[in-house]
């Protein structure tokens, strides 16, 4: 009997040994760019709970929100705070200026389904705002800029998605064909390195911008009794952080017909002109530099 006990302890010190335990998943690598006591892998489970009071000091606060862009100067700002995501609302447009989310791989999964939420105005911002019935008979689609698509995995953070503050008017087309089919690579994207950042919002190329005031042209298009105004084309940039960082930028028309998103990409540098929004600013300056003058979908 002491003869197979002392075999047994000897075989299980041995296979111990042999196994010192489970190898951390390379996802729980600290990024480098974010703070040193934030873990990556697991601020982004973390994320899944958290409240909009808590992402007002990012994702918990020891994580940088690398998404969101610099502050404006030359148009209307409030900064709305969601559950998944981040809003910069311009009371002259009733359009938001950008909306930014970072994009986990956990987050592109769930069971909500967006069939059960209705389009509502949003009563964080003051009136006039975009209403239900500016859209009605507009012939534009209320279309998302952070996708209903994005948050299956919350029942708060999907009913957010559908206030007019995250909404503008969209070509039909557009929002059910080109468009939807980046935001489908973006969650790809999501999934394959585990997160992305992505910001997105309207174009209003003719419109004058100085010293926090928005003037449209003679040649803006307006729906509705509030005025809200029709962009002439989208923007979303994506961001892939992590040992070799990358961004990529897009410019849609918005307009029905085919357009390819090989024909619609653009670097990061071109839509911060066309947009006068600053992205990624919390990066490191030389990191900005190059990944916002580079942009190439074989490289992602």
């Amino acid at each position: 009997m002491t003869k197979k006990l002392f075999l047994f302890v000897f075989a299980m010190l041995l296979f111990m040994a042999c196994n010192p335990g489970p190898r951390p998943n390379d996802s729980q690598e600290v990024d480098e760019f974010y703070d040193q006591e934030a873990a990556s892998a697991a601020a982004d489970e973390a994320s899944t709970t958290e409240t909009p009071s808590s992402a007002k000091e990012g994702r918990g606060g020891n994580i940088k929100m690398y998404e969101v862009p610099a502050r404006l100067t030359d148009r209307p700002e409030q900064i709305l705070h969601r559950q998944s995501f981040t809003i910069s609302y311009n009371k002259t447009t009733k359009t938001p200026n950008w909306v930014a989310w970072h994009l986990t791989k956990n987050h592109t999964y769930g069971s909500i389904q967006r069939e059960t939420y209705a389009f509502d105005e949003d009563p964080g911002v003051s009136a006039p705002r975009a209403t239900l019935d500016d859209y009605y008979n507009s012939r534009y689609d209320r279309g998302h800029m952070c996708p209903a698509g994005d948050n299956k995995w919350s029942e708060e953070a999907m009913r957010q998605t559908f206030l007019l503050t995250n909404i503008c008017p969209q070509n039909h087309g557009l929002n059910k064909n080109a468009w939807n089919d980046l935001e489908i690579q973006c969650r790809d994207w999501a999934r394959e390195y585990g997160a992305v950042d992505v910001v997105c919002g309207p174009v209003y190329r003719t419109a004058t911008r100085t010293d926090d005031k928005m003037r449209p042209s003679s040649l803006q298009r307006f729906i509705g009794r509030n005025k809200v105004w029709v962009p002439d084309a989208f923007f979303k940039v994506v961001l892939c952080r992590g040992r070799d960082p990358k961004a990529i930028g897009f410019i849609y028309e918005n307009r029905g017909g085919q357009q390819r998103m090989s024909d619609c990409m653009c670097t990061v540098d071109d839509v911060e002109r066309l947009t006068g929004i600053d992205f990624y600013p919390l990066l490191a300056d030389d990191v900005e530099r190059r990944i916002e003058a580079e942009a190439s979908l074989r490289e992602w």
